[in-house]
């Protein structure tokens, strides 16, 4: 029964003479006819719903479609820091385990790939990118090879990890940007919102996702690192990271480092060589024993060891590339 109709049921005529209570009675009569005639005819203009026997088999049933959801904003807690060259263009950071890492440097004349000792930042090897012109980016290391892009050239190289000695080329179209691995694939950025799996023998593309936050593409990807069933991205120009579900592609989560942007940027004012506009934050590697991340940018002097919500051990011990 509807709010007015119970509000009408309790109503009571006052006492009158007989000869007045019928057309009295008469008028409520009409009134309450007129006030459920009112309230049924919406009901009535509404066709009934189906019942699930006569639903057609495509329907969904209302608790099973999913909810957007928007992704958390994640702090990070800094609980290291090392000396990074701040003469780094940085495109590529990944840890090696055993206190080392790998960077890949741009700028065309200054483009490489190195091995650096995390606490002291000693360079323990170090080689160019072997096509002069080229501007260096993304690099990861997969089967005992290290593999580095090129911005805008469509090739990439392929290095011993313990010589640094090259030992094999790809073709690939488009622009590269960030480079990481799960693995068992390759997987690569362009600048796009589209991260792409590529074969690590032939570099051949096996799949690709479009990355999506709140349904809308996010373009500019820039530095990756595969963590514990995720993708990291640096954004470009911008203090975000991007955590991302590599099967749908959606963000999951945002990472906000503008505090280590702060930093860097004020200690290399001191210095007297402030950052410019594109000294941004790219680089992201994880230390599987500590369950942290590295994180950095370019011709920053610092990297940071950071721990963030959702990242932890892996087995409790190192995994060096291999």
């Amino acid at each position: 029964m509807g709010q007015n109709q119970q509000s009408w049921g309790k109503c009571q005529i006052p006492d009158a003479p007989l000869a007045y209570h019928e057309p009295v009675r008469a008028v409520f009569l009409l009134s309450l006819l007129g006030l459920v005639a009112l309230n049924a005819a919406p009901a009535q203009s509404t066709p009934p719903a189906s019942s699930p026997a006569s639903a057609p088999a495509s329907a969904t049933p209302i608790n099973s479609v999913p909810v957007n959801s928007v992704p958390s904003i994640l702090l990070p807690t800094i609980v290291n820091r090392y000396p990074h060259d701040r003469a780094a263009f940085t495109e590529g950071f990944q840890y090696l385990g055993g206190g080392t890492y790998m960077e890949s440097t741009g700028l065309v004349g200054e483009s490489g790939v190195r091995r650096v000792e995390l606490k002291t930042g000693k360079m323990l090897s170090k080689t160019m990118t072997p096509l002069v012109t080229a501007f260096g980016e993304g690099v990861t290391v997969l089967g005992g090879l290290a593999y580095h892009l090129t911005w805008q050239d469509g090739l990439a190289f392929a290095f011993d990890i313990t010589t640094l000695k090259e030992v094999g080329r790809y073709r690939y179209s488009g622009e590269g940007w960030g480079l990481t691995t799960n693995g068992r694939d390759l997987i690569m950025s362009n600048g796009s919102p589209i991260l792409v799996w590529r074969d690590p023998k032939t570099f051949a593309v096996k799949r690709s996702v479009t990355v999506t936050d709140g349904g809308q593409p996010v373009k500019n990807l820039n530095e990756l690192e595969y963590v514990q069933g995720s993708v990291y991205a640096n954004i470009w120009l911008t203090d975000r990271i991007a955590r991302i579900d590599p099967q749908t592609g959606k963000v999951t989560a945002w990472i906000d480092v503008s505090a280590l942007t702060r930093e860097a940027s004020a200690s290399a004012a001191k210095l007297g060589k402030p950052l410019t506009f594109d000294d941004i934050p790219n680089g992201i590697a994880y230390i599987p024993e500590r369950g942290t991340l590295l994180l950095t940018g370019k011709r920053w002097g610092t990297i940071f060891e950071v721990k963030v919500p959702g990242v932890g051990l892996t087995n409790g011990r190192a995994q060096p590339r291999r």
